[in-house]
């Protein structure tokens, strides 16, 4: 390989698996989940996930998993013994590395008392619970099957079973709220001593029941109040933010969804999931998802007409996306981070970099590039300035310094 040459590095693995069921489905929810109807198909999911995850292992072949993430859907709905069952099989298949973070979503309303020491002993280090608020009005508005003291027992219950290593995830700027109201919901959170916080602003996501039939939410001033006052309460509790809505205290980022931000590789295992495999010595990054409904999964899953998808990510994708997750991060990042995880050459996002400095959304000193807090407070449009047809189109002009055609960047 000639000197100087970029070489595409391969990442860090991930393992998410998919459970897509739930009790009711929140009108505020774009995932890929389903309520409940009838008995919970278990065993056969269970089966169907390993042959599952047997059909992807040769894209994996030697590599180390470094968090595994339960996510759905509620995977609190199935026993800790499916779950012990699962990471069994599936470390008995990869290796996983001796620390490794293995996260289960929850909510309050499907855990029984006692059960969150089962999920350890299944091989749960870390919780992430549902909760959303802690405000019975807000709660019902949000279509939540969970009571108030539900939510505190869930927290109580991870303490107990010695599992503070737990997220609570807390929504602002919902129906009916104001600043005291979401302040209130922050203090009752921080009072449970979560180790990590995600604190986020409800959005009407399109193909949800809030879509189609909008609830009035909070001007945007009085969500900009809220959002600020939780942030000085989260600061002085001694959390830390190292995403755009994610507050941890010192050495409790969740690794699994950093490797995310960070545009690292990852299985995804399970009715509508999607991976992400780089493959160094083909230079190539590819994308696959899993076939959606639970039924045709259930069928089809181990076999090619599970596979929903299969896609080679170009370099104009490449590009964005690891500018889409990485602009996330409050971490800064070099040239060097760009050229291994994309196997591009810098000079392919610099002029835009500089577009944006300009603006005043990203900084840099010394090489490092980071978002400001006007960024953050503009992350979309910020990440818009990386859309593939915006890096396109600022190349191509003479300001830019450069003579690369659209069709160098993955375009037809």
């Amino acid at each position: 390989m000639p000197p100087g040459s970029i070489v595409l590095a391969v990442p860090p693995l991930s393992l998410y698996l998919h459970l897509p069921w739930c009790v009711r489905k929140c009108p505020y929810c774009d995932f890929n989940s389903h309520a409940l109807k009838g008995e919970l198909p278990e065993t056969d999911y269970v089966a169907a996930l390993l042959h599952d995850l047997d059909q992807d292992l040769p894209r994996v072949a030697g590599r180390c998993v470094e968090s595994v993430f339960f996510g759905g859907g509620t995977p609190s709905l199935f026993r800790p013994e499916s779950i012990a069952c699962i990471l069994g099989e599936a470390h008995r298949r990869l290796p996983f590395v001796a620390e490794v973070e293995v996260t289960l979503e929850a909510n309050p309303g499907t855990v029984e008392r006692g059960r969150f020491a089962e999920y350890r002993a299944a091989g749960i280090t870390r919780l992430s619970i549902g909760v959303q608020s802690f405000n019975p009005r807000h709660l019902q508005a949000l279509g939540r099957i969970h009571s108030t003291a539900e939510a505190v027992l869930a927290a109580e219950e991870a303490h107990a079973a010695g599992l503070a290593n737990f997220n609570l995830d807390l929504m602002y700027g919902l129906p009916g709220q104001d600043v005291l109201g979401a302040r209130t919901d922050m203090e009752r959170a921080l009072s449970l001593a979560p180790a990590h916080l995600s604190h986020y602003q409800l959005t009407l996501e399109p193909n949800t029941l809030f879509y189609a039939h909008p609830p009035e939410l909070p001007p945007d001033e009085q969500v900009w109040r809220m959002q600020q006052e939780c942030q000085t309460l989260l600061y002085n509790r001694g959390y830390a933010q190292y995403e755009i809505s994610a507050y941890a205290r010192a050495g409790r980022q969740c690794r699994h969804n950093l490797n995310y931000w960070r545009f690292g590789d990852y299985l995804g295992i399970g009715a509508g999931a999607h991976g992400k495999l780089t493959s160094a010595s083909r230079d190539s990054i590819v994308r696959l998802c899993k076939v959606r409904h639970p039924a045709a999964y259930l069928r089809d899953a181990g076999t090619p007409a599970g596979i929903g998808g299969i896609t080679q990510v170009t370099a104009a994708e490449r590009t964005f996306e690891f500018m889409l997750n990485r602009l996330r991060l409050m971490q800064a990042f070099v040239a060097a981070d760009f050229e291994s995880a994309t196997g591009l050459s810098f000079s392919r996002i610099q002029a835009t970099l500089e577009q944006a400095r300009t603006a005043g959304l990203m900084e840099m000193t010394d090489g490092q590039w980071r978002t400001t807090l006007r960024g953050q407070a503009y992350l979309n449009d910020l990440q818009a300035y990386f859309l593939p047809e915006a890096v396109a189109a600022y190349l191509d002009t003479p300001e830019a310094g450069c003579t690369a055609q659209p069709g160098n960047y993955g375009y037809t």
